[in-house]
Parts: C-alpha cells; structure tokens; sequence
C-alpha cells in the first residue's frame, strides 16, 4: 500500500490491550486489528470499538487469505495481544517473514501440559504434572504423588477451571467440572492437566524481547488469602523492586524458560512459584500482561511492556543497545483486589471514600458500579474493583495496603442480597 507510516498487527486486539495499542498510535504507527475468531471468545465479549484501527480483519480460518489481507499493509510486526491470538500471530508472522517466535513451538505457548513438559526438556526445572482424560488414572496419580495437586484446563486463562485438590476425590471432581466444560476462549474442555502444588510465593515476571535477548520490564509478589470457601485468592500485586534479593533470581529463571520455549520476540508474561528448592514455573502467556499492569509500571518506574514492545518493534536497534540497563523504581505500587463476601446487588462502596484518603491512594478501577450484580469472591475470576497504591516510600504503601485489608469485608460493600 506504500504507507508513509510504520504499520503493525496486532491479533485479538480488545479492550484488555488497548493500552499497547494506543502505545504504537502515539508513535505515529497504524495500527492493523486482527480477530483470530470468527465469534468473538466469551471472555472478550462486550462493547469494544475498533474505528481507531487503520483496518480490522477477521481470520475466517484460511491462513493464505488473512495473510494476504494483512500484506497489503505493509506491516513491521505482527504481535499477540492476547492469549488466544498467539497461534495465529505465530502463523502469520512466520508466513510474512516478520520477527517471529515461529510456529514449532505454538503448542508450547499455550497447551499447558505441552508447556511443562517442553522446559522440563530443556533442562529447566518444572512441576510434576499428568495429562489426564480419565478419572482413575488422575486418582491413581495423585495417590501416587500424595498431598496437594491443582488440575486446570490445557487451554484456558484467567484463572479459570483452576482447581487446589487436597484428595484424589476431590480432584476426580474437579476434572469432572472442566470435561466438557466451556473456557473462557469458548472452547470445550476435552482433557485437562493435573500438576503438583507448589509451596511458595508466587511471581510475575513480565518481559519483552527482540532476537532473543530479553528485558524483565517488572516484577510482581501477589499476597493471597485463604479463608471458608475461598482457597488462595489473589488479593494484591506488589512490584519488587531492584534491590531485592528476589528479584535477579525470578529473572535469570524466567528468561530461561522464554528460551526453552522459544519467545525470542515480543512481551510474555510469567507466573512463578518461588519454593525452597528455587523458582518453578506455574505457566506463561506469550503476550501481554492483564489486569492494567503497563499503566501500572510506568507508574513506579517509567517503564513498562507497553514502551517495551513498541521499542522492539519499531526501533531494535534502540532496544539492543539499552535493554540491559539497570531497572530503576520512582514509586512502590500495589494493586489491590478487595474479596466481595456475598453477592447480590450494589448499593454503594460505603468506604471508598476512606480509601481514596489514603497517602498511598493512586487510582480505582471499578468494575462493579451501584445498580450492577456482585458475585461472592471465590477465586481470581471475579473482581468488583482494584485500588493503586503508589509512593516514594515502601513503608507507606505497606501500611496502606494494610489499611485496605482491614477496611475489606461485609461493610466495605453495601450489597442487597435479595435482588
């Protein structure tokens, strides 16, 4: 088309990487949308413009004619921008000779079973696990290993049929909820896999890359809690800063693993389980980070996967020279998720107004307004709204954070649990 500006494709752009897409606008870039699915997946349904994209082409299933449609804009890359989007994004970059992470590994990058069993090859460490498509053989598993075991879907996300089973009966259940179930990506489970559970802290390591060389962009400790009901919830993100001793270590493990599967081009995001005996790996997505954490990480450190990405892109040779430089921290930042107890209809957040008193107090993501439907927290799936936390000094976010978790319960929602 002889554009006179940079074009990138960006597959299964919505509104949860609308960030990275606004990133490349701002930098004078067309930005070409591409859906991987004829339906949109039920995780992404909902209002969602597309008019600020310079086209947007639906995949009809012939991998010749969406590359044929995506050519004609001439594009510099063509990037995940979510998790469902990563085969196709593979296919196309490979097929139009862009930086690409190929499609050898695709199954890898998102069968989670494929996932495990591909680093643990490479010589990484990674969790005792079994594809599972029958019921006795998974009792007979988890007898086997003993003790606590998750079963979770091959390929879903966000949390999503994601089972903690202390017995094997349990775990029998578990796989008899996700069989047949439908995922978030408006599959239908066939199989799932059961994996041992790991005692530890778990991470998030986000990165960026370009020709294999890899940038940590941030680091992040989740806290959870555990309560009747509620088993290991996610209930704030903390960014780790430079200096912790943790840090270097879930780094140097992570990028192991981004070569052991082959992402030697553009943003992952890592879930890892720091035990005793070192990091291990929970799962990784070939694409962005959710949950707004770019908007996030520039907020403490200026940087994020957002600026990442569009360096690698757009200016490799820029992102080369500087990747490897120190990461520096202006702010400490949580992001917090309050556990709604009960579901019903919402009246109002009767302590919002306490919370964004805070010293801490950055912003409120709510995704639960007055008038609509809480669903009783029971795991990461469900959220009524997130508080930012950000400040110069660690002791004060800590101590707000605090704050937000005493103030969190039955009285931090005015709920009508009748309607």
């Amino acid at each position: 088309m002889g554009n006179t500006a940079s074009s990138v494709v960006l597959v299964d752009a919505y509104p949860s990487s609308h960030a990275l897409a606004k990133a490349f606008m701002e930098h004078g870039c067309e930005v070409v949308r591409v859906q991987s699915t004829m339906d949109v997946p039920k995780c992404y349904q909902g209002a969602f413009d597309t008019s600020e994209f310079s086209d947007n082409i639906v995949h009809q299933g012939a991998l010749g004619d969406t590359a044929e449609a995506v050519a004609k804009h001439e594009p510099v890359a063509v990037i995940a921008a979510g998790e469902y989007g990563v085969e196709l994004a593979d296919r196309l970059s490979e097929a139009l000779a862009l930086p690409t992470n190929g499609t050898r590994l695709s199954p890898a990058r998102r069968n989670k079973f494929i996932q495990i069993d591909t680093i643990k090859a490479a010589g990484v460490r990674g969790a005792r696990q079994k594809l599972i498509e029958d019921e006795d053989s998974l009792i007979a598993w988890h007898r086997e290993i003993g003790g606590r075991v998750v079963v979770k879907p091959l390929r879903s996300a966000a949390n999503d049929g994601v089972t903690v089973c202390d017995t094997p009966q349990e775990s029998a259940a578990a796989f008899r909820r996700i069989l047949g179930a439908t995922t978030v990506f408006s599959e239908v489970n066939s199989s799932a896999v059961v994996q041992e559970y790991l005692v530890g802290g778990e991470y998030v390591v986000d990165t960026v890359s370009r020709d294999g060389h890899h940038r940590a962009t941030d680091v992040w400790k989740y806290s959870k809690m555990s309560v009747p009901g509620v088993r290991d919830r996610i209930t704030a993100g903390h960014l780790i800063a430079p200096d912790s001793p943790v840090r270097q270590t879930l780094v140097d493990y992570a990028f192991t693993v981004l070569d052991a599967l082959g992402i030697r081009h553009g943003p992952a995001h890592l879930e890892v389980i720091l035990t005793d005996e070192g990091p291990c790996l929970v799962e990784v997505g070939a694409r962005i980070a959710g949950a707004n954490t770019p908007y996030y990480a520039e907020l403490a450190a200026g940087e994020s996967q957002n600026t990442w990405t569009v360096e690698a892109y757009l200016h490799p040779e820029r992102f080369l020279a500087t990747y490897a430089r120190p990461y520096r921290l202006d702010r400490h930042v949580t992001v917090c998720w309050p556990t709604a107890p009960q579901a019903g209809r919402l009246r109002a957040y009767p302590l919002l107004d306490t919370v964004r008193e805070l010293e801490s107090f950055n912003n409120v993501e709510v995704f639960v307004p007055p008038g609509g439907q809480v669903a009783k927290t029971v795991d990461d799936s469900t959220k009524t709204i997130a508080v930012g936390l950000a400040h110069p000094v660690a002791e004060t976010v800590e101590r707000d954070y605090n704050t937000l978790c005493y103030l969190d319960g039955p009285a931090f929602y005015d709920v009508d649990p009748a309607a």
